[in-house]
Parts: C-alpha cells; structure tokens; sequence
C-alpha cells in the first residue's frame, strides 16, 4: 500500500480519468468533505504528485504504472446451495440476469477496462464452463475439493496469479462497471448498506475494523476485491498457511485480509443501488422477476398444487443439505413447507414407484404425516413444515427409549407392501454403479467375501417379513409439539420396503455410530432384554452387510462429488469388526 493517505489516493485516481472543474465536484465524487478536499489538493502540490494546475506529475503517474490492473481471479467452484431449486440444474455463475450470464457479464466488464488475463477457479458442474476458455480465452483452475472446502481453498488454488488483480465472487451483479483501468491501492468492496449479516464496518478513518458485537451492523460485503504491491505478495503467503490449517477449511478467503480485528486493505465503499450479491432464487427474482433462470419445475409444481401465482411462493430457504436430497422451507397461503428435490444421482438409488407405494402404506397410520404431494415419477415431495422440531439425540435414554418404542410400534402393525429391500442385492447394486471403478478401501474384496459369508446363516434364520424402514436413522425421528403434546414421527420413507425388521435396528445403531456397548444396549431396548443369542447374532450379520452396503453406497455418491467424512469410514468398519463378532457368536451356539 502506498505511503500516500486514502483521501490523497482517491484524488489521484478522480484527477487520472477526469480533469479538474473545482473542489465541489471532487468532493461530491470522492464523499469527502470540502475543506477535506482543499488540505489533500494541497498536500499533493507539496509533495510533488500535482502541478498547480492540479494536473498528474511524472511522481504520480508512476503510482499508477505500479499498479496497473492486469489480472482477475474469479470464484466460481461452490454449489450455491441457497439457490435453491435452480441450483441442481447449473452453476449459479449463469444465472441470467436482463439477459446476461452473471459470469459473462463480469468476463465483458473486465474486458471494458482492458483486464484478458482471467483464471476461474471452478468445482461444482466445471464442465459448463469450458466453452468459456474458447470465447474468452480464459484458464480454467479445478478445485477438486469444493464439496468439502470453501473458497479460501479455491482462492489458494490461484494464489501464484495474485498480483495487481481482481478477486471476484461469481454471485455479484454490478449495474455499473465495478473494475477500472487505473487503481492506486488494495482494496476491498463493501455497500452503504448497514446489516447484521456483514462481518466488517467501515471506520471514520477508512479503515475496514472487524464487528465483535453481535447486535453491531455493519457494512454489507460485496466481496470484489483488489489486490497490489506488498499487500499482494503477503496475501499469497497467509493463503498458502491458512490453507494447510485444517480448521479453515470451512473459511472464505476474507479470513486471510485480517491482522487481527482490521483487514489489511483499504474499504472501497459504493451504493447498495449498484451491486447485488445473488444467493437465493428469491434476491434474483427481486432483482429480474423475467429472469429465464427462474424457470424452475418445483416451483411451478408449488404454484399448481397450491393454485397461485409463482411469486406467492415465498420465504424459500434451504435446509441441511441431507444424504439423498436436497429440500427447502417455503412458505404459501401463509403456511411453511418443505420440498424435497432428489439429489445428484439420486435416480439410481431410489424407486420412487416403490415409495409412493409405501407412503399409501402408511396413511393415516400415526407415524408421520400424509405427504401434500408426491410425485412417484421424479421423486419431488411437498410435506407440511413443523415447528419447533428436534431430531431424536441417540445419546439420550429417554429419547432413544421413545424411538425405539415407536420403531417396534411400526413393525407390531405387520403393513404389506410389494417390494422388497434384499440387502445383498442392493450392496452388489451399489457397487455396479461405481462403473468399473475399484474400491476405495485396499482390503475391500477380502471385507465383501466376509460379509457374504453371513449370507446363509441370515438365510436359515425364522423372519416375520412386514414393511421396514430401512433408514431409520435417529435424524429421521423428529420430536414436536402439537396442541401442547410432545409428538413423535418417522419421516423419509423412500428406501423402505419388504424386509425382517430387525434389520432397523441394525441400521439405527450403525447410522448412530454406536460402539459395541451401545448397540448391545440398543438391541436389548428393542427385545426388552429378552433377546435369544441366534437374533443377536443375525443383528450382528445385519450391520455387517449394511455396513458395507452403505459405505458401497458412500463410494457411489462420491463419485457424483457428494462427501459424508467420517460416515462413511465408520461403515466401513461396522462391515469389518461385526462380521468378527457375528462369527464369534455363531460359533459358540455351534459348540
């Protein structure tokens, strides 16, 4: 950053695109005050960087010759998963807007001031960016972990092209051209507009100070950004050491602006009217209600299904991206609901025939509410919201003693559906969907002819075959109150079918992580610790083979860019270490 003060920099930088008609004009440009403007014109005569005349000296010019925009950095790997229910269908980087793409849009105003030297980072849907390195001449930077790190990452991915250059986020919309040809010094944007949402205020001495007041607003954060000279280099190093700290993986790259509670750059700060940050169908709809990307099949199915208008469907949030789906809070006729939207790749997991089968099922039988719609062709689902929901904590006794109790109420009622879940032949199905792809894990072969080995005890075993969730993870219990009850309900029915039910207790423990103690306990609870050795046993031969079965399932969505951590490893080892402990029991019934 040059010795030079904010106010003299920005004079310099007015006096380089306009010349001097009098100090009002510049004070009215530059939103400092008049007498403000006479002091720094007149310090700038002292020191030699203007004439009399108020024109540029040869000293001023070669500030702008050391800082001369020549590069952009744009972000553009992220889900955008607020943009929510077009944000399956492409990058929110092409979102139009009055009948531009956001991201070409930026790509022509960057040209506008003579900025070619583009990279964007990219993630999510990379493919649909390609054609832009023929039409732009741009490079293309992969960043293969953008499902499970933030754009701090993606940013140190181009760390080596920082210098004088744009950061940009893809969701910014910009009425007026945001770049210039000339720039002076490190920057960072932000509106007049005051918020809660902002991290950063603008200070009365033009610094950019960090908000640790909670009930503080701040300057809403546009996100552009420019970076030259020292404050470059030392932003390439801390993106470099953040990156390799595993607790900033979830960061944006902001985090390394700060030394402490001040960002490093100076605060360019312009009208709320001129930029627009797009991270919700409804800010585009607010911004271009004819927007051809808010053409979006689920909301037209809200707005039949409800008979209104596609702008009386409201308030549309995105929930907790879940394993399968993705879903979001609406609100319409002033009631909220939830839409499930099936997530990537979600057509070979889920018979949506199948669990529009087991949803008559279960109607009106108590044990969760009657969908308001579900379409058995593409899987889309409208359930009324509750409020005040909690999922079952598996950690909890009552909690787990109330779930359990309303799992064995569910297999009491013997219901017939008529498909079944064969565990081995989903386990080999997901497998096939890797497409010749080998396991991920080293001794898989040797850990899948283990499970399989369980197959024939399973098979000898008595079962009483009725409907069986499948999936009954303790999140799909929800806990709510209703008329001053506590209620209780299991949702999430698509993987359901024709099963030996014990085979949910099997699965609520593994999707629990239980250890061994854990899921004795749980098994005990369920049989009221009446349970024979042979069941114990088949119980242990069923997390087993669902072990593997859903870390088969785990390496399947990976492939589709979809991550679970530690998840998927756990069932791994369930596949493992209860195949030693079924055979350790089968074997001592055998003695």
């Amino acid at each position: 950053m040059a010795s030079l003060s904010k106010n003299e920099l920005d004079i310099l930088l007015y006096l380089k695109e306009e010349s001097f008609t009098s100090q009002r004009k510049l004070a009215a440009y530059t939103r400092y005050s008049l007498g403000n403007v006479n002091s720094t014109l007149k310090k700038l005569v002292q020191n030699n960087y203007l004439t009399v005349e108020y024109k540029l000296t040869s000293k001023a010019e070669q500030l702008f010759m050391r800082a001369v925009p020549r590069k952009a950095i744009i972000l553009a790997a992220g889900y955008g998963m607020r943009m929510v229910p077009i944000n399956t269908m492409y990058s929110k980087a092409f979102l139009e807007v009055q009948g531009e793409k956001l991201i070409e849009r930026q790509i022509q105003q960057l040209h506008e001031v003579g900025i070619t030297d583009i990279s964007i980072v990219v993630g999510y849907m990379k493919e649909q960016f390609e054609y832009l390195a023929d039409k732009y001449h741009v490079d293309l930077i992969v960043n293969e972990q953008y499902a499970e790190r933030n754009n701090l990452h993606s940013l140190s991915l181009a760390a080596d092209r920082i210098d004088n250059t744009y950061i940009v986020p893809t969701d910014i919309w910009s009425k007026e051209n945001p770049f210039r040809k000339h720039e002076l010094y490190s920057w960072y944007m932000v509106s007049d507009l005051q918020t809660k949402h902002s991290n950063v205020r603008v200070t009365s001495h033009q610094h950019l100070q960090r908000i640790t007041d909670q009930d503080q607003q701040g300057n809403a954060m546009v996100g552009i950004a420019y970076l030259t000279g020292q404050t470059a280099a030392g932003l390439k190093e801390k993106l470099l050491n953040l990156d390799h700290d595993k607790s900033y993986n979830n960061s944006f790259w902001e985090a390394a602006l700060y030394s402490q509670n001040r960002m490093v750059v100076y605060p360019r700060e312009v009208s709320h009217e001129n930029v627009a940050e797009i991270n919700t169908y409804e800010q585009l709809r607010d911004l271009d209600e004819n927007s051809d990307s808010l053409s979006s099949d689920a909301i037209d199915v809200i707005a039949q299904e409800f008979a209104v208008e596609p702008s009386a469907v409201t308030n549309i949030t995105v929930l907790k991206k879940g394993m399968t789906n993705r879903s979001f809070l609406f609100t319409c006729k002033q009631q909220k609901y939830i839409m499930r939207i099936p997530g990537e790749g979600t057509d070979q997991l889920v018979n949506r025939q199948d669990e529009a089968e087991v949803y008559a099922a279960i109607k009106d039988k108590q044990l969760c509410d009657n969908p308001v719609y579900l379409n058995p062709n593409n899987g889309y689902k409208i359930t009324k919201f509750l409020d005040d929901v909690r999922t079952c904590d598996s950690n909890n006794e009552e909690d787990l003693e109330k779930c359990i109790s309303l799992l064995r109420r569910f297999h009491e009622m013997h219901l017939q559906v008529n498909h079944d879940f064969d565990l081995f032949d989903h386990l080999n199905f997901y497998e096939q969907l890797w497409n010749g792809q080998n396991s991920v894990y080293e001794d898989y072969l040797e850990t899948k002819k283990h499970v399989f080995e369980l197959k024939s005890y399973i098979d000898a075993q008595p079962k009483d075959k009725c409907l069986t969730h499948i999936d009954a993870n303790a999140d799909n219990f929800l806990f709510y109150s209703e008329e001053g009850q506590e209620r209780l309900q299991l949702i999430d029915w698509e993987y359901a079918g024709m099963q030996d039910p014990h085979v949910d207790i099997a699965m609520f423990g593994i999707y629990s992580m239980y250890d061994k103690q854990q899921m004795d306990h749980l098994i005990d609870l369920y049989f009221d610790k009446q349970c024979p050795a042979q069941i114990r046993a088949k119980i242990y031969c069923y997390i087993a083979v669902c072990g593997l079965l859903w870390s088969n399932w785990c390496e399947y969505k990976s492939q589709q860019g979809v991550e679970f951590g530690k998840y998927s490893l756990a069932q791994y080892r369930y596949a493992k270490e209860y195949y030693q402990y079924a055979k350790e029991l089968i074997d001592g019934q055998s003695r």
